[in-house]
């Protein structure tokens, strides 16, 4: 067997168990937007840096951030044709969901749910896997909040805090480092930490911010909150170096 069959074949394996088309998906979602996801007691944020916008172009078709249901939203890294189906498929599950069990999907349900239609296009020919990553986030009935993450191979897990897209393990890193249930417990600092580990790696300070409250609706903070909160977070790092340097 020639090494271009399991290069080109989504459904044979490499020698090393590899199945490369996945792999490639991966590297797509890599060259993503950064993306972070932050599950606070109260709220989720999720946060996208967002890439310049041609003068001609409505700015509105180029979000990340969307919608599911009432309590639940999703933000992708990677190719944007692909999310817009899983988005639609996703929002069909949770309104079929509703009307047949009488009650709102859970966050893992769905999450699930767009992990296995991911992971059906890894096993069949003709197909190629889904080249997003998605952090889905959000509240089941009993007010509790999660965040899970899904990956082209069809796998998805849940998490405190996550990054996904460009300079992912770095902003993973500082989410590990100023993490605290302190923080997670208070929605502002909740927002405030989503923004400055998004500030760690964005090139410009053009971000897309969308907050979710328990038994609230999502709101995606304007231009001049965002502003806002960078212009406190910048005198507070300045403050910190001042300490630093009296010491």
């Amino acid at each position: 067997m020639c090494t271009t069959r399991y290069d080109r074949a989504i459904t044979v394996f490499s020698p090393d168990g590899h199945l490369f088309q996945v792999d490639y998906a991966m590297e797509a979602v890599k060259q993503g937007a950064t993306t972070i996801g932050v599950c606070g007691k109260s709220i989720v944020v999720l946060a996208v840096e967002k890439r310049s916008v041609a003068k001609l172009q409505e700015e509105r078709t180029t979000r990340k951030i969307f919608m599911l249901d009432d309590h639940i939203v999703m933000a992708f890294a990677g190719l944007t044709a692909d999310a817009r189906i899983l988005i639609d498929k996703a929002r069909v599950e949770c309104q079929s969901y509703k009307l047949t069990v009488e009650d709102p999907v859970s966050v893992e349900y769905i999450a699930r749910h767009v992990a296995l239609i991911k992971q059906r296009y890894t096993q069949s020919n003709g197909r190629r896997p889904f080249g997003i990553s998605a952090l889905i986030a959000g509240f089941d009935y009993d007010g509790t909040s999660h965040l899970f993450q899904t990956d082209p191979s069809g796998a998805y897990h849940k998490w405190i805090a996550n990054s996904i897209g460009q300079n992912a393990k770095t902003v993973r890193e500082y989410l590990e480092k100023n993490q605290s249930e302190e923080i997670l417990a208070d929605d502002i600092a909740t927002i405030k930490l989503s923004i400055k580990a998004l500030l760690e790696v964005a090139k410009g300070k053009n971000l897309e911010v969308a907050v979710l409250g328990q038994g609230q609706s999502l709101r995606m903070l304007d231009a001049d909150e965002i502003k806002g909160y960078i212009t406190i977070i910048e005198e507070e790092k300045e403050e910190a170096e001042k300490k630093k340097q009296k010491k």
